[in-house]
């Protein structure tokens, strides 16, 4: 039976994705961060959960290790843990901006470098990385999340060169929006992290808090993602990189096409 290790399943796209790969008779080892979580998952009914938090290099081993004791392979791994700090990028402190790289960076990176190693050893396995819409172009007041991305673009496209002549393969995620907690609780940090009412962002700040992004423009649900992840479980060679949502396909594109001031103009008008 196929193996997959996913991070970041407590909610939204982690979860969706859990939940339809083992109804695709893929076995799937669903890692969050907390103990609760865990309860949480295993009451939904989850076969395989285990404790994970990406950024503590010891709990990545034991899901290794377990995994491999269960296994004795790992053909899948899929870094989707991560989050977003929403704020205009002189209202992030440096230390905001190291916590987000923590996980959707070096916590990502941490995982991969351990999974190397096993891969290498089996002849085979895929690694899928999910980066965003937002690791190929940037929009205001995500300048922390927008970096996280693009860093791991970079790692994932020469990681690509390096694995050349291997079986393991490296596919990247550039998934649009999406129906999960990510907005609310990127707004969350927001509130948590910046100082609001002394920034000079502060009207478009309080705009964003209180607008209704219950009807966002070529929306998908989390299963989109799923599907996609499936596919390449499924694919004997898997492609470098997946767009998900029309929102992705037309900005990717335009980012092509356009000079730089001119795609400025357009994502100056995205809230």
């Amino acid at each position: 039976m196929i193996n997959i290790v996913i991070t970041g399943c407590s909610t939204g796209i982690g979860l969706a994705t859990a939940e339809y790969l083992e109804t695709e008779g893929i076995k799937v080892y669903a890692t969050v961060r907390s103990s609760e979580d865990v309860e949480k998952l295993q009451a939904l009914g989850v076969k395989n959960v285990l404790k994970l938090d990406v950024t503590k290099p010891e709990e990545i081993k034991a899901v290794i290790d377990r995994v491999l004791s269960e296994d004795g392979k790992i053909d899948c791994w899929l870094n989707n843990a991560g989050f977003g700090q929403a704020g205009a990028i002189e209202d992030i402190r440096t230390n905001i901006l190291r916590e987000q790289f923590e996980t959707n960076v070096f916590g990502l990176h941490e995982c991969t470098r351990q999974i190397i190693p096993i891969m290498r050893k089996q002849g085979h396995g895929k690694i899928i990385q999910h980066s965003s819409v937002l690791g190929l172009v940037s929009l205001f007041g995500r300048g922390a999340y927008n970096a996280s991305k693009y860093a791991i673009e970079g790692l994932a496209d020469t990681l690509r060169l390096e694995l050349k002549g291997t079986a393991i393969y490296v596919s990247l995620l550039n998934t649009g929006p999406v129906s999960s907690d990510f907005r609310k609780n990127a707004m969350q940090k927001l509130r948590d992290n910046v100082d609001i009412e002394n920034s000079i962002f502060k009207e478009a700040y309080q705009k964003n808090l209180s607008a209704d992004k219950s009807k966002v423009p070529f929306n998908e649900e989390a299963i989109s993602v799923a599907k996609v992840v499936h596919k390449i479980i499924l694919e004997k060679k898997p492609k470098p990189r997946y767009y998900i949502t029309k929102a992705t396909y037309i900005l990717g594109y335009l980012k092509r096409i356009l000079s730089t001031t001119s795609l400025d103009k357009i994502l100056g008008k995205i809230g």
